[in-house]
């Protein structure tokens, strides 16, 4: 596969930055609190924690899907609350998410689903097909692309995420329990496929409690507990 890594200006800008970040919804407390770590270009991080911690929650600030009540958060250096909603857009481009339940399209076959970031931006087939394909046989599904979502295994379905996702290149990836709903086997091929993506350039944040998966690769921990975040380097 070809290097995922964009060029750059030569300053390394976190991809993301909290500054005391708190969150809550409505009037009740606060959910996450007093956060403060950066995600680095290039990057890879596990965040851990126990169920209910909060790890979907920060993704998804992560994500700007929702938006800190306090504190300052900065996405490639621009902060969020300076962002119009145009920007934001032009932002989470540069974000792939990897969700715990896939959210592939049944009435789109394989190919179509991965396609599909490259089809909203409104890019000609002709300007990527070659690169879908490629991307498909990266991760082991070439010969199943124009298959139906519905005829594909669980961890069928996590590769396709994985690689619909990535299609649009983007400078970090955010997957939630990627590997909850496999095997330890298939669990120990997609942590190679992330490693790799890595190496390429992409920084990665896995959000899971697997700690047998985490044992298996040397990489910075994010624990989540009590609504505080605690960084292992």
């Amino acid at each position: 596969m070809k290097n995922l890594a964009f060029e750059t200006d030569g300053i390394e800008t976190p991809v993301v930055h909290f500054e005391n970040v708190g969150v809550r919804y409505g009037l009740g407390p606060e959910i996450l609190r007093d956060l403060t770590f950066s995600i680095e270009p290039h990057s890879f991080q596990f965040l851990s924690g126990p169920s209910g911690a909060g790890k979907t929650t920060l993704l998804r600030l992560m994500l700007m899907s929702i938006r800190p009540t306090r504190g300052v958060m900065t996405l490639f250096g621009e902060e969020v609350s300076r962002i119009d909603k145009n920007r934001l857009t032009d932002l989470r481009r540069r974000m792939g998410v990897v969700f715990q339940d896939f959210r592939l399209l049944d009435h789109l076959t394989l190919y179509e689903n991965v396609a599909l970031p490259l089809r909203v931006q409104e890019r000609e087939e002709a300007s990527y097909r070659a690169e879908v394909v490629e991307l498909l046989s990266w991760v082991g599904l070439g010969h199943r692309m124009h298959v139906m979502p519905t005829t594909l295994s669980g961890g069928e379905k996590q590769r396709a995420a994985i690689a619909r996702a990535l299609i649009a290149r983007p400078d970090v990836l955010l997957a939630d329990e990627p590997t909850g709903n496999v095997d330890p086997s298939l669990a120990r091929r997609l942590l190679r496929l992330f490693v790799e993506l890595q190496r390429l350039g992409t920084a990665i944040v896995i959000a899971t409690h697997d700690l047998a998966l985490m044992d298996l690769y040397d990489a910075r921990r994010l624990l989540l507990a009590d609504g505080r975040l605690h960084i292992d380097d």
